[in-house]
């Protein structure tokens, strides 16, 4: 088995540092200038173009898998979701970064008895959502598939120079912010284990078959200076704000009575705690905000709420409604874990 996923990425990482991938032709023009922000971040930032060339921007880059049995399954899924959530991933990157996407490109490998009409609704659903993005589905490739559905969709795109929004911008002191509501897309995947062969109403779930990328929340945020650092919540909150303190060298402390939980199902309901802390695939906005800034109850239409504070000692803690503190431990979803 290969090591757990925040272990293999930090490998591979370290293996990836300039120097250490042996000797490069010399006949190559370097390109290491290039790579602003690598392995670490919602997206690679890339200086491609010098000078006035570039007009002021920089290129955002990410590249998501979308795995049957792991992320979606067909007697679940519809093909229109499994579309929409294979896209979305990779906007909600890019809305991280505060960025505007541009461009998509899709690698597809399919199974022999796979229904074509499955895979037009799929590809169908992906551009509907491009379009309204003004993403344009650009290239990509396709395969066929000895075992399940895979995709591997690539977002490309653009932020003003020096102005992409970093998991390393937190402080000591800085306020933790939240888009949204957490919780609603893993209370749906808890209820059709408790009920496999029950089949969900979309509408009652919308998080989790349709989620809503908050691309023009992130760059509302980057424009007004407002976030320090920011990530969205893909993995689940305890995850991604473990990756962000990591990445600023910085530690936490949240309030439970803060954490906007998400209300789901017919009649609605709202989730448990711990569904709100550790369920992943919300794709709302996670941010850190400097003392003393404005932040308004909405923005874009989104409630925005004050979970916590950055702190110096490198720990998370979670402080539950007695006020008693206790660390919080990152239990969202991790590939490889045991």
């Amino acid at each position: 088995m290969p090591l757990p996923e925040k272990a293999l990425i930090a490998q591979i990482r370290r293996m990836a540092r300039p120097g250490k991938q042996g000797q490069t032709d010399r006949s190559v023009r370097p390109t290491r200038n290039a790579i602003f922000t690598g392995i670490g971040d919602d997206c690679a930032v890339l200086r491609l173009l010098p000078g006035k060339e570039s007009r002021g921007r920089e290129v955002l880059v990410t590249t998501d898998f979308t795995l049957e049995g792991i992320h979606f399954r067909r007697d679940w899924h519809p093909p229109e979701s499994v579309g929409h959530r294979c896209l979305a991933r990779g906007l909600s990157d890019i809305a991280a970064m505060g960025g505007e996407p541009v461009a998509a490109f899709l690698s597809i490998a399919l199974p022999r008895d796979l229904p074509q009409a499955w895979v037009g609704r799929f590809v169908r659903s992906l551009i509907s959502l491009g379009e309204r993005f003004g993403v344009t589905l650009a290239g990509g490739d396709t395969a066929e598939s000895p075992n399940g559905i895979l995709a591997d969709i690539i977002v490309i795109g653009t932020a003003p120079k020096g102005k992409a929004v970093l998991r390393s911008g937190a402080k000591p002191g800085d306020r933790i912010f939240v888009s949204g509501e957490l919780g609603g897309s893993a209370a749906a995947v808890l209820q059709m284990r408790a009920e496999p062969k029950k089949k969900l109403n979309p509408r009652d779930y919308p998080r989790h078959f349709y989620p809503e990328p908050r691309v023009e929340l992130g760059r509302i945020l980057r424009e007004k200076g407002l976030a320090s650092a920011m990530i969205d919540t893909s993995d689940g909150l305890s995850t991604d704000l473990a990756h962000l303190c990591e990445e600023s060298g910085v530690g936490a402390e949240l309030e439970s009575a803060l954490i906007p939980r998400a209300r789901v199902g017919k009649p609605a309901r709202e989730v448990d705690l711990d569904v709100a802390l550790h369920g992943g695939e919300d794709y709302e906005l996670l941010f850190t905000v400097r003392p003393g800034a404005r932040v308004p109850k909405q923005i874009a239409g989104l409630a925005l709420t004050h979970i916590g504070v950055i702190t110096r000692p490198r720990i998370i803690l979670l402080r539950n409604l007695k006020g008693v503190a206790y660390q919080l431990e990152p239990r969202g979803w991790e590939h490889f874990r045991k």
